[in-house]
């Protein structure tokens, strides 16, 4: 029997990708993104969560398999931790009992290498304490301070720290559920390849994120490590986060990080 999987993100990307490879294992795959999906909603607002969650459920049936976190967006903007943490959060805290309901649920989640980076602590703080108000009033802030650029790890540690939390908490490892996180370095996708284009910003890129192991990544690279994670193979992995970087993570904290 096919398995149902919701991809977040699913209209290009690394949710392309792995919607792709996951119907072309014949899984039966529900996709969520702006436009151009099975499940249109914003994942940005409150609202759109809310419709997401009441149509993958009908589509769904009450049963879900698998949910594949890929949605996301680097903008100095609020919007970035709303769609980042509270958009993978909301959706697979709504959808747990669904999950719980499969055979062998899985759930995956796109981290990053970013998160290794410098993060404002009152958003990750605000993230954690489910304040989305709160979290996008600190990253306006942010913003308004020249610190935009730290709402992206931000919104990507906040992120972990929940799987890191939440994967061993009543309901989840209990119920058979495994929640883990992939975090990409640079990927070449429609989101990353405005500043890619900017021979100056690539060179920023690679130096902030040395990739030694075969350079930039596409998306099918972080695609099917993702869908691994989900793969009812998986049977005792949990609470982690699989770098996909080519060596970054590595070569930026050495050999006694993690």
């Amino acid at each position: 029997m096919a398995r149902r999987v919701v991809v977040t993100g699913s209209a290009s990307g690394i949710g392309g990708a792995v919607a792709s490879t996951l119907q072309q294992q014949g899984d039966t795959v529900i996709g969520v993104d702006r436009a151009t999906a099975d499940v249109c909603a914003d994942l940005a607002t409150e609202s759109g969560r809310r419709e997401a969650v009441a149509e993958v459920w009908r589509q769904c049936d009450g049963v879900l398999d698998a949910l594949v976190a890929c949605a996301g967006m680097a903008d100095p903007d609020p919007a970035t931790v709303a769609v980042n943490y509270f958009g993978v959060v909301e959706l697979a805290t709504a959808l747990r009992p669904a999950l719980a309901a499969a055979q062998a649920p899985r759930v995956g989640v796109v981290a990053s290498i970013s998160g290794t980076q410098p993060f404002d602590a009152d958003v990750v703080s605000s993230c954690l304490a489910g304040q989305e108000h709160d979290a996008r009033r600190h990253a306006a802030s942010a913003v308004t301070a020249g610190n935009g650029h730290r709402l992206y790890p931000s919104s990507k540690v906040a992120l972990t720290r929940w799987v890191r939390r939440t994967c061993v908490a009543p309901g989840w490892a209990d119920a058979g559920i495994a929640l883990n996180a992939v975090a990409p370095g640079v990927v070449l996708t429609p989101m990353t390849e405005p500043l890619l284009r900017d021979e100056t910003m690539r060179a920023a890129a690679e130096n902030a994120v040395p990739m030694p192991l075969h350079g930039m990544a596409s998306p099918s690279a972080i695609s099917r490590p993702l869908c691994w994670l989900v793969s009812s193979e998986t049977t005792h992995i949990t609470g982690q986060v699989l770098y996909v970087d080519g060596g970054a993570e590595v070569t930026l904290r050495g050999e006694c990080a993690g």
